[in-house]
């Protein structure tokens, strides 16, 4: 019985680890990541998946949400590919409620979304790249000269590697040092990735982010030796960072579209109708628009899309939906907060999380985060971790994660032996 428990954990473990592995390549709606998810969920439910009261406030406002989209599409005069945006959207929202669910049941599967998003963020770092360096045969892996790796957007692509680089970080700053060499090279790689994306949210998201990881790691641990630690590993990162970046500006193509992208407002900025404008039209319009105008009709009307993640769900998502997005950040990042600095054994990837799901709220003043799929694994970890701390509470789950009493049954053990362990308990 213990061997089957433990293939069954291990097999759960996988098909968890394989499915954040999988939101790493997202090149086309729908992504490999959605069909198999699509699968993944409903047989997870069938074995085991239990929602929670802890989650029910994620659970509620993200069904409002894309009620809010489907009210929308009720004012358009031609739908185009409305509905299978809205499928997607609300699959997305489904993935969130997953991840929180399962979280919650098995606290060990943080560490294996950790481990596999950082193996994610390795691969798809080296295929953007290499596609940047001419790499024979690996150009798909780029878009208008800057590196995308397996994803569509350069925008997308340089966000994505942030969570990583924050667990990373965490494990080089708390970890033993004899393990700070081994860990420094993933590290040093998706750093450099996000630095190919080009994207000057990903820049900011990174420079955000590790302020804050390297802040709340400050205020948590009150030990001098600690906070020396921090401040000499800080100090020798900026160091690295900067020999690293002045070397590659050597390179004529790097330091010319560095010069470009680094400016801080874009010729698509600026100017009539342009990203800025843009949204004073669309907020305007959003007060006379109580259902919104349709999901993607922004873009259709003004030739660019909103490019802020507020304006969007005004726009397509119309009132409801921009209410129930504000309430589940609100929600999501003060329930976070509220239980950061205590000590459990959930409280490194909660504060990485939280971390992340902060800086791109933020950077949801600049681009649409509504589609992205670690956006929703980010706000899963969260409430996964919001549900665990409410186990804790209640008394069926100790500081270390473990279940206090008769462990749960895995997903995926045989219904009968489920009800005979049962019986015996």
């Amino acid at each position: 019985m213990a061997a089957q428990r433990h293939l069954l954990n291990l097999a759960a473990k996988a098909a968890i680890g394989l499915a954040v592995l999988l939101a790493g390549f997202v090149k086309f709606e729908p992504a490999p990541y959605e069909l198999y998810m699509v699968v993944l969920i409903p047989l997870w439910a069938l074995f085991g998946l239990r929602l929670s009261v802890s989650i029910a406030p994620l659970v509620v406002l993200l069904i409002t949400f894309n009620v809010g989209g489907m009210l929308s599409m009720l004012v358009m005069d031609k739908l185009y590919n409305t509905p299978l945006y809205l499928a997607v959207s609300l699959f997305l929202a489904f993935s969130a409620i997953f991840y929180a669910a399962v979280i919650r049941q098995r606290p060990d599967i943080l560490k294996t979304i950790m481990i596999a998003w950082t193996l994610s963020g390795v691969v798809t770092s080296i295929l953007g790249m290499a596609g940047f360096f001419g790499v024979p045969g690996l150009g798909l892996f780029t878009r208008y000269g800057r590196a995308t790796g397996v994803f569509e957007d350069p925008n997308v692509f340089g966000p994505f590697l942030v969570p990583p680089t924050l667990y990373l970080l965490h494990r080089v700053v708390t970890g033993p040092v004899h393990a700070m060499a081994v860990r420094a090279i993933p590290l040093i790689i998706i750093v450099l990735g996000i630095f190919f994306s080009f994207s000057r949210g990903a820049w900011g998201l990174l420079v955000i982010g590790v302020a804050m990881e390297l802040g709340l790691l400050l205020l948590h641990h009150r030990s001098g030796l600690f906070r020396l630690r921090i401040l000499i590993l800080g100090l020798a990162g900026v160091a690295l960072l900067g020999i690293s970046v002045a070397v590659v500006l050597q390179i004529p193509a790097v330091s010319e579209l560095f010069t470009v992208r680094a400016r801080l407002v874009q010729d698509y900025d600026g100017g009539h109708l342009g990203r800025f404008d843009r949204h004073i039209l669309g907020f305007k319009l959003a007060l006379e628009k109580p259902l919104g105008i349709g999901p993607l009709s922004f873009g259709r009307m003004l030739g660019e899309d909103t490019h802020n993640i507020w304006l969007k769900a005004l726009m397509d998502y119309g009132w409801l939906g921009f209410a129930s997005w504000f309430l589940m950040i609100v929600l999501s990042l003060g329930g976070g907060l509220k239980i950061m600095f205590r000590e459990r054994a959930w409280q490194p990837f909660l504060l990485i999380a939280w971390v992340g799901l902060l800086g791109h709220t933020l950077l949801g003043f600049i681009i649409d985060t509504d589609h992205w799929r670690h956006f929703y694994l980010l706000l899963g970890m969260v409430w996964g971790c919001i549900a665990l701390e409410a186990r804790f509470q209640a008394g069926t789950l100790d500081a270390e994660g473990k279940t206090i009493g008769r462990p749960a049954p895995p997903p995926w053990t045989n219904r009968r032996v489920r009800k005979i362990e049962e019986q015996q308990a």
